[in-house]
């Protein structure tokens, strides 16, 4: 599925009104879908073993990662947003080294 195919309704997934997102989030929470895709990737999870810990259907879980695989572009362009965002403000976003 490309991004020009993807779905317009989803079951799961949100808009949530944010002045720099666009993004969709888990309905009925504040947790983004990025959210749950990159803690499954960063922790070796399955869908299932993701749904247990988020405490979230299945099915929620599966339309995250969908909803992720097909719109990496948006994902990757908030990210690298928000970041921007954050140096300009001199928030760091590395931790400091310690010796």
């Amino acid at each position: 599925m490309t991004q020009s195919e993807t779905k317009t309704q989803w079951q799961y997934l949100e808009k949530r009104s944010h002045p720099r997102r666009e993004q969709l989030y888990i309905k009925g929470t504040r947790i983004k879908a990025s959210v749950i895709y990159s803690d499954m990737i960063v922790n070796s999870e399955t869908p299932s073993e993701a749904a247990f810990n988020w405490d979230l259907p299945i099915e929620a879980v599966l339309e995250a990662i969908e909803y992720c695989e097909t719109h990496q572009d948006l994902l990757k362009r908030e990210a690298s947003e928000e970041r921007r965002y954050l140096e300009e403000r001199g928030i760091p976003l590395e931790p400091k080294a310690t010796h």
